[in-house]
């Protein structure tokens, strides 16, 4: 992250400095400035935003596990997560974290992920013997964290709703496709590059363990006391069957479902919680309690990765190689007008949601264009990478990333491949 970090700096003040020498009348350099200073702003805003959010989810995981659903959830799973992580102990918590964080990726729901995702990192991090650096584990889980099959890409059809599309549940069938190819590439890619990147153990970052931490640790050592059976392999498959079925209903009633899901799953959690018989309220405050920590830990990290985009998108270098690249990617169906959408994805959330809301209101273009239809499909089947990465390490205090940006990075291009391939094949 180091080196990509530099690079990034470097080349937009770069970029900069010789356009402001070509335009001396213009004010480019000024721009960079203000961009700079207006990204530190952001990452604050961004994290207080989440502060809400990561309460109210990290919530709902306190009373699952209170209620005793994570464990349940766990020996349902085991047999098919062991197979990607033979490392994870049968009953540690970061099972279930992780089920719930790819669950909600599976609908599309990326505020909800988030904070499963971090409470899955925190849980890993326990196993840990490297303070510091990132795990097979967790570089495994972050770089199917980032391409997670998709059956309901929520926002992105919110959007297409919003911007009068014709279709605007047309792109489900494309979003799996392309979410399906780019998650077996973040899976072979991760298992192919960690033999590479060998660990190498630093005192020093013993330094960076964290109380939540910690207070995992703890968790873990008394569930090992207890026995632990999981569910025979076939309940796991029955299980991936119902999920398949479900599908053609995504195809069919997707649009209308989708906004009942958060509601519901409140609901839900909370009755569930009530027939187990735990207080729900005190649970849900304590799990909520965690929201404002994790959220102030990841402000540096955010920070520093937005203030690179930041120069990047203010000099001008993303428009500099759209127009370079974009005549060789034409013929193969990218169109130029698609590739700021293909760079901005894995660097700003913002920024390629501003892209995506230019082309829909394009009058040449719009969303139930050719172009419309890829763009919608890149936007839900990749994620903002380094932001991903930003706050999930950050949360743990993860400084090397080991082969994270690689595998990821790798998916994403996996994703955009398929996507056109997908459009082509199915809308095109």
């Amino acid at each position: 992250m180091n080196i990509i970090f530099i690079f990034i700096v470097v080349t937009a003040f770069g970029i900069s400095a010789v356009k402001q020498w070509s335009h001396p009348t213009e004010a480019i350099m000024q721009s960079v400035t203000q961009a700079l200073l207006h990204s530190a702003t952001d990452a604050v805003t961004i994290a207080i935003g989440l502060i809400g959010v990561l309460a109210l989810f990290l919530g709902f995981v306190k009373i699952l596990e209170d209620a005793g659903f994570i464990r349940t959830l766990s020996r349902l799973i085991y047999p098919l997560l062991r197979l990607l992580f033979p490392e994870i102990p049968a009953n540690h918590p970061a099972l279930g974290a992780m089920t719930l964080n790819l669950s909600a990726n599976l609908l599309g729901l990326g505020n909800a992920a988030t904070p499963f995702g971090i409470k899955a990192m925190q849980a890993l991090d326990s196993l840990n013997p490297h303070p510091g650096t990132a795990t097979n584990a967790m570089v495994l889980f972050l770089a199917i964290n980032t391409s997670c099959i998709t059956l309901l890409p929520t926002k992105v059809i919110a959007l297409r709703v919003e911007a009068h599309s014709i279709d605007p549940t047309g792109i489900i069938t494309t979003t799996l496709f392309a979410t399906i190819c780019s998650t077996i590439v973040a899976i072979a890619m991760a298992k192919f590059l960690e033999r590479f990147y060998t660990i190498k153990p630093n005192a020093t970052t013993t330094n960076f363990q964290t109380a939540d931490t910690n207070t995992i640790s703890t968790k873990v050592e008394n569930t090992e006391q207890t026995q632990f059976s999981p569910y025979p392999i076939w309940v796991a498959w029955f299980v991936i069957l119902f999920f398949i079925t479900l599908i053609p209903v995504t195809l069919v009633w997707g649009a209308t479902f989708s906004p009942w899901i958060i509601p519901a799953l409140f609901v839900a959690i909370v009755l569930y919680g009530t027939y187990k018989k735990i207080n729900v309220y005190f649970s849900f405050v304590e799990g909520a309690k965690e929201g404002f920590d994790v959220a102030v830990k990841i402000i540096p990290y955010l920070v520093a990765i937005l203030a690179a985009i930041s120069m990047l998108r203010a000099s001008g270098a993303l428009d500099v190689f759209t127009q370079f690249i974009g005549k060789y990617t034409a013929p193969l169906g990218l169109p130029a007008e698609a590739i700021p959408m293909v760079i901005m994805r894995p660097l700003s959330g913002s920024g390629s949601f501003g892209i995506l809301t230019e082309i829909y209101q394009n009058p040449n273009l719009g969303p139930d264009s050719y172009v419309g239809y890829l763009v919608s499909t890149i936007m839900g089947c990749t994620e903002t990478t380094f932001y991903v990465l930003a706050v999930y390490f950050g949360a743990i205090q993860i400084k090397r990333f080991r082969h994270a940006i690689a595998a990821a990075l790798c998916a994403d291009a996996a994703g955009v491949v398929a996507s056109v391939v997908a459009v082509k094949y199915f809308l095109g």
